[in-house]
């Protein structure tokens, strides 16, 4: 690790939706200096903003020798790139003596650093965002108190979803992009694991929209859930061995399970490169999808091919998608999914002034020694900033932000690869978000 300095120095690699907030936090602390690297450097010089503590760098993190540098110079590196790269610069860190942190789902391969990090006196704290990351925190806050009262979990439900703020839902299909929307798409192709009522329960990829149902949140009714890929992973990890229910779900507005259970059908998931797609009309391509021709038809057609009234509500909206319009579906790769998350990004922007909103809630079933059983929910809601910071960009990447400072000023001193389970992590992070009025509110009843 390197040697104490007056002034720590910070790296963030990448520039993206989610950055600002964590840049802006960390150099407003006046105890570091922080340099932002992008491979668009105009991005990164906008986060600056001119701060007389940072500096925006050009980078292609392809280039070893360039990451190399920054990373060497840095007493901390905060990977904002592409999942793909947090090795490459974990490496470089152990290299060199850097600590890391990530908002990302730690790989086999981070974990596997574990030692080494360890060995070297380096943090290498990855899941420090939204989900994963105050989903973390705000369930194991519940699960220890619960323990320490010689309680045990015996139903853990968690369910989150970026959404547009209800002033903001006026599309049809009831999103708007906060971030990647070739990311949101291919979520969509995740298998899903889970226990409900101590039943083992195993979804295909293809068939995971079509697994969804109706859950009230206090304030905003009804939403949408789905599952949210292995859920059982978190038996070992949050130690819910008790748990008879453990279930991860994403939240959407209405209809959008059922709109993309037709997607999928239609084959617009695929994202394998199909150069036969160059110059064809965006009616063109789902006329081939739907093995049917490219004429007046089409609508009633494709409706017929997915089994579907032609006034239904899924066809409407595949139609104000711009599906089956003569517009060009060129994309760069030629691949069907990214002609979708083309359109989707294209038709479901936030407009100048929109917010957004981000809904995280856990449901626990909960039994006490002395017979009794409580309800426990905990339920952050969190608007964006009008003209401001999104509400995804603030919950993803201010508790990146947090656990930096904190692990600078000696507050958090673990080793090795983590993520934020551990109270010497959790507490403190979720104590400055509070702050924030970044909080999630938890109610309890007894039955």
């Amino acid at each position: 690790m390197k040697g104490c300095v007056e002034m720590k120095k910070v790296l963030v690699l990448g520039a993206g939706l989610v950055a600002r907030p964590l840049v802006r936090y960390l150099l407003d602390q006046g105890n570091l200096t922080l340099v932002a690297a992008s491979r668009t450097v105009s991005k990164a010089e906008t986060l600056i903003d001119g701060h007389p503590n940072g500096r925006a760098l050009p980078l292609n993190v392809k280039n070893q020798d360039e990451l190399e540098k920054l990373v060497k110079e840095a007493d901390i590196a905060i990977s904002l790139l592409p999942y793909i790269h947090h090795v490459q610069v974990a490496e470089l860190c152990l290299r060199h003596g850097t600590h890391l942190v990530t908002t990302s789902y730690v790989s086999p391969a981070m974990k596997a650093l574990d030692a080494q990090a360890r060995q070297k006196g380096l943090l290498f704290l990855n899941e420090i965002g939204l989900d994963p990351g105050i989903d973390h925190m705000s369930a194991m806050k519940i699960i220890d108190n619960v323990k320490k009262s010689g309680g045990s979990i015996l139903s853990f439900e968690s369910c989150c979803g970026g959404l547009p703020a209800p002033e903001a839902n006026d599309n049809p299909f009831g999103y708007k992009f906060s971030w990647s929307p070739r990311g949101v798409v291919m979520a969509g192709r995740n298998a899903a694991h889970f226990r409900k009522n101590k039943q083992d329960i195993r979804i295909e990829g293809k068939d995971l929209f079509k697994n969804n149902w109706l859950k009230e949140v206090k304030g905003l009714g009804k939403l949408e859930v789905y599952p949210n890929r292995d859920s059982m992973i978190y038996e070992e990890l949050y130690g819910l061995q008790s748990a008879e229910t453990l279930f991860r779900g994403t939240y959407r507005n209405p209809g959008w399970c059922e709109t993309l259970t037709n997607i999928v059908a239609l084959g617009f998931l695929d994202d394998s490169e199909k150069p036969d797609l160059k110059g064809k009309t965006l009616a063109q391509v789902t006329a081939f999808l739907a093995s049917v021709p490219a004429d007046n038809r089409l609508k009633s057609n494709v409706a017929a091919h997915l089994g579907l009234p032609a006034d239904s509500k899924v066809i409407s909206r595949l139609e104000w998608l711009g599906l089956f319009s003569d517009e060009p579906a060129d994309t760069d790769p030629p691949t069907l999914l990214d002609i979708l998350a083309a359109r989707m990004l294209k038709k479901m922007p936030y407009r100048e002034g929109e917010r957004d909103m981000i809904v995280l809630q856990h449901d626990f079933i909960a039994s006490f020694p002395n017979g009794k059983k409580k309800k426990i929910c905990s339920l952050l809601i969190d608007y964006g900033i009008p003209h401001g910071d999104s509400s995804m960009a603030r919950t993803v990447s201010l508790p990146a932000a947090i656990a930096v400072n904190l692990i600078l000023t000696g507050k958090i001193k673990l080793t090795g690869v983590h993520i934020p389970v551990l109270p010497e992590i959790y507490l403190p992070v979720l104590d400055e978000l509070e702050k924030m009025n970044i909080v999630c509110k938890e109610t309890e009843t007894e039955f």
